[in-house]
């Protein structure tokens, strides 16, 4: 087919609103993008997309464009990820990295060996190419904007609260305006948020406060007792179960979601294993003891 290369700038490009973030998905230049739109738009005699303000839309010609290659260039992806994979029983997901650390990763041995499947992770948060590096799977919390047309599969509600080592909770409880806060810059608005959503008298945005980059770190820096962190219920479950940490103000919902992203409807074979697991194993990361 003549102008092959056109037509994967395009499908990127119809899945963007502007010429320059398909410019920084496909590593070239804003003018190559439109160079080869161009050329896409002279060979096939219409217009594909047309400018209002800063973005770009498609036009009705290229919304019927968008729905033929992104159909061919799927298939396409598919079958070179599976020429492409190992004879071993292997999957590449990317999880976000504090849900990797302290839910994830202690639980992937008895996935290994109920199933036989290697499982190999890559730490990220946010917008995610699956198909790059073999990526087949991702893992996330439904928080960002995702400009590609993946599936998503809800694996668990999320709850948030405040946590506590038992030590300084101890320290604290009779004192409310004592508590040092631990925040996040990752969710830096964690604190007020759940303040907001749990109802709660005491006001804890004037507190003293600590501040980490992670969200992994904020939890580690409670169990140290240097103060409270909003837990994500599945970051600190584990910890409560072993009375690491304590949660007296217990949890209520975040309003988002820990979801699968691929881009398969129906998952088979290796995906669709790893898939039913994380949907079994992540529903019980539920707090019995909610708000």
């Amino acid at each position: 087919m003549r102008h092959l290369k056109a037509f994967h700038v395009f499908d990127v490009a119809a899945s963007c609103s502007s010429f320059s973030e398909a410019a920084q998905q496909l590593n070239i230049t804003h003018g190559a993008v439109s160079k080869q739109i161009k050329t896409l738009e002279a060979y096939l005699g219409v217009t594909l997309f047309y400018k209002k303000g800063r973005n770009v839309f498609l036009t009705q010609e290229g919304e019927k464009l968008k729905v033929s290659t992104r159909q061919v260039f799927t298939v396409l992806e598919n079958t070179v990820n599976e020429l492409r994979k190992p004879a071993l029983h292997t999957l590449e997901v990317s999880c976000e990295p504090t849900l990797t650390m302290r839910w994830l990763m202690p639980r992937l041995s008895g996935f290994y060996e109920s199933s036989g499947i290697d499982v190999r992770l890559s730490t990220a948060g946010g917008a995610v190419q699956l198909g790059t590096n073999g990526l087949s799977l991702a893992i996330r919390r439904d928080d960002f904007e995702c400009h590609r047309d993946y599936y998503k599969t809800s694996l668990v509600e999320e709850w948030v609260g405040p946590v506590f080592s038992p030590d300084y909770w101890e320290k604290v409880k009779h004192d409310l305006g004592s508590i040092t806060t631990i925040h996040s810059a990752t969710r830096a608005s964690a604190w007020q948020n759940w303040q907001q959503m749990s109802g709660t008298a005491t006001d804890f945005t004037h507190h003293s406060q600590q501040k980490f980059g992670h969200f992994y770190f904020c939890i580690q820096a409670a169990i140290d007792g240097l103060g409270a962190a909003m837990g994500s219920y599945p970051f600190v479950m584990d910890d409560i179960k072993r009375g690491v940490l304590v949660a007296p103000f217990g949890f209520v919902p975040s309003g988002c979601d820990y979801i699968l992203m691929s881009d398969k409807a129906n998952l088979v074979g290796e995906e669709k294993q790893f898939a039913d697991w994380l949907v079994d194993n992540l529903s019980q990361a539920i707090p019995k003891c909610k708000k």
